[in-house]
This record gives structure tokens, sequence and C-alpha cells, in this order.
């Protein structure tokens, strides 16, 4: 059997936060401001397995107002619900996800991202696609108000 999800998550940039997306801490002015880490590109491919599995969102299981996801690291969430996948007897076909950043410039840590990802899911990093896009001063995203990322996965079941 063959399930696909999708997500998106929006998160606002504020000073005095780290800029945290797929598990690397990027060197910037600004960082997204949340309950865990904020990490709003992990968020997305979470929320997408989640959904692929038709277990509802990131929200019911790792909900905001639970004081021990408070700073949490998105890497640890990532970990919790490859658990669940597993559990529920899937694999990871692929993931193509999409950050949508003005500045900083996303290329020189996608790399790492891919390894993050791919290494937490135990699948190929073939299997891990990600890609960024600048908001060309337009909007929230090229007013540097906010980072907007995109997921979606197709999980493998067998039987």
């Amino acid at each position: 059997m063959i399930r696909i999800g999708q997500s998106i998550d929006i998160h606002q940039l504020v000073t005095d936060r780290p800029l945290i997306l797929g598990g690397v801490e990027i060197p910037h002015h600004l960082g997204l401001k949340g309950h865990s880490d904020a990490d709003c590109l992990l968020h997305a491919i979470i929320e997408s397995i989640i959904g692929a599995m038709g277990l509802g969102d990131i929200g019911k299981h790792f909900p905001d107002t639970d004081p021990q996801y408070k700073g949490i690291s998105s890497m640890i969430l990532l970990e919790k619900t490859y658990e669940l996948m597993k559990k529920e007897g899937y694999t990871i076909g692929n993931i193509d996800s999409l950050i949508m950043c003005e500045r900083p410039k996303m290329a020189p840590h996608i790399g790492t991202m891919r390894e993050n990802v791919a290494r937490v899911l135990h699948c190929d990093i073939s299997q891990i696609n990600i890609k960024a896009t600048r908001g060309e001063k337009l909007g929230f995203i090229g007013r540097e108000e906010g980072i907007v990322c995109q997921a979606v996965v197709l999980l493998n079941k067998e039987g």
C-alpha cells in the first residue's frame, strides 16, 4: 500500500532565537519563534508523515501546550515520528520538501539537512529532497518576517 501526506508550516522570524532548519543551526541575526526549536522544515516533514498515516497532525502528537516539548529539538520529534511510522509498518518512499526564505541562503546547508533527515528516518539520502526559494522581496517572506516550509511524503507499507 502507498500513502501520500503533505504539510505546510510557518514560523515568524524574531531576534534572540537561533535559526534551525533541518536540524542545522544556520548563522543568521534572526531565528524562528516557537514552542520547540521551531524547525519549520522538520515540522512540515513530521506532519506530512503523520498525515500520510491518517493519524492527525503534529499538534495531536506533540502539542505546544505540553511543557515536555518546550525548547525540544525537532530532530527528537522526528525520531518519535519514525518510531510511530515503524510501529504502523511504514517506510519512506520519498520526501520532497521546500524552504521559502528570503535570507540567508540555504544552499550551503541543504546537504547536511538531507543527511540529518535520512539518518533519523532510516532511509537513503536519495529519498530525501530539500529545495529552497526566495520571496523576491514580496510578502512576509520577502520582508523577512517569517519562513514557510512545505513537505510531501510517500510512504510504503507491505501487505
